[in-house]
């Protein structure tokens, strides 16, 4: 797999692309919080962060997922949860926002090299993300990759509650 990396001033170039990988891994789910039009929200939201940056694995000219986030400003953290008390309010935080594969090439090593592509070379302490609680084998991936669950999170009143995850960056 060819990894691509891209910058926020891609983020318009790519937008369709991310978009339709979204909609393949999300076919066939219900409801409106994983619609492309709410999804395409939170893409333009992520993109137009300081810092954002975006990962795509291609193979033989094809996508075959990506992974994407920014850095939190001085202090951020995510929407419905707390900062957790092991990580330093002068400690900066890289929020990894989107990870997606295609279905096809699920259990493949696609997701971890997205992953270690999109983080590799950070220069924040710590990584965070979201994992909807209602998937604990993902859940048990991340911990298995390093994260550890530091809280739950509903950020919005129609989406899934998610498991909060932290991982510490080393040099």
């Amino acid at each position: 797999m060819e990894l691509k990396h891209y910058g926020q001033e891609h983020a318009q170039d790519i937008r369709t692309m991310l978009l339709d990988i979204h909609d393949e891994v999300y076919e066939g789910m219900p409801g409106a919080f994983d619609s492309r039009e709410r999804f395409a929200r939170f893409v333009d939201g992520w993109s137009g962060r300081d810092g954002w940056v975006c990962v795509v694995g291609f193979d033989e000219g094809e996508a075959v997922g990506y992974a994407y986030g920014a850095p939190f400003s001085p202090g951020g953290w995510w929407r419905g949860s707390e900062r957790p008390g092991n990580l330093e309010e002068t400690e900066r935080a890289f929020a990894l926002s989107e990870l997606m594969v295609l279905p096809r090439w699920r259990k493949t090593g696609a997701s971890l090299e997205l992953h270690d592509g999109l983080l590799a070379g950070r220069d924040e302490e710590a990584v965070t993300l979201f994992v909807d609680l209602s998937h604990p084998k993902v859940v048990a991936l991340y911990e298995a990759w390093g994260y550890e669950k530091v809280d739950e999170s509903k950020p919005y009143d129609d989406s899934p509650t998610y498991a909060v995850m932290l991982k510490r960056l080393t040099s």
